[in-house]
């Protein structure tokens, strides 16, 4: 496929993207109506039918809703959106960290506990080797992709495939922006030795202690990204 075709194929990413960007900001206040499709479609610079693929999208993800005779309305991603648009809003305004942060948090050390009282075996076998995984990467960036999937296999650990999903909707909400959010992970050993103190107490079934060494971590490597966030202006 030539370079030209997959610019050609990213038309409606980059549209959605706009589009997300411009109700989030306000230029398409919630609970406002669209422009008519031609005249939309025209001040982007896009034919209506890529205006419409966008559309559908924003709609899927509960920015939008259409309806037949009335038009395309903003909804308040509050009330209709759900987790998928935290990527996109991390991007958008890094304050919402923040917020990740907080939840990620308060899951952690729930996953941790309910980890440590059903991992088998098997589990524990994995999770090691995961720990491993990020004292043997080459980099930060390494470590830190490394280190996620410690939390990944901490969630499987629980059996139950909700946390699987949280874990990755909150690994979604923050990796995109990983590279300016490094410092945890600048020595991979260091940071393996730190998660290795969460893991243990979940594979030797210490329940509590595996929940207060999540929350440790969890805080700990929080403040020491948005750290990282303030300093390159990324957070105010």
């Amino acid at each position: 496929m030539s370079a030209k075709a997959i610019v050609r194929q990213s038309i409606v990413d980059v549209l959605e993207e706009r589009l997300r960007t411009n109700i989030l900001d306000g230029t398409h206040e919630a609970g406002s109506l669209l422009p008519p499709e031609r005249e939309l479609a025209a001040s982007y610079g896009v034919t209506r039918t890529t205006l419409k693929h966008a559309l559908s999208r924003l709609e899927q993800a509960g920015l939008l809703r259409t309806r037949h005779g009335v038009g395309t309305r903003v909804l308040d991603f509050l009330r209709s959106g759900g987790a998928d648009l935290l990527p996109m809003l991390v991007r958008q305004d890094g304050r919402w960290l923040s917020d990740v942060f907080e939840a990620r948090l308060t899951i952690g050390g729930i996953i941790a506990r309910k980890a440590a009282s059903r991992c088998k075996a098997s589990q524990a076998v994995v999770l090691r080797a995961a720990v491993d995984a990020v004292a043997k990467a080459p980099d930060s960036a390494g470590a830190q992709l490394a280190e996620a999937e410690v939390h990944r296999e901490l969630a499987r650990a629980t059996g139950n495939r909700v946390y699987v999903l949280l874990t990755n909707t909150l690994l979604n909400a923050y990796l995109p922006v990983r590279h300016v959010m490094s410092s945890p992970f600048a020595d991979p050993a260091i940071a393996a030795d730190r998660i290795r103190l969460v893991v243990e107490p979940v594979v030797e079934g210490k329940v509590q202690e595996a929940g207060r060494a999540a929350e440790s971590y969890l805080q700990l490597t929080a403040e020491e990204m948005t750290a990282d966030l303030t300093k390159r202006g990324r957070l105010k």
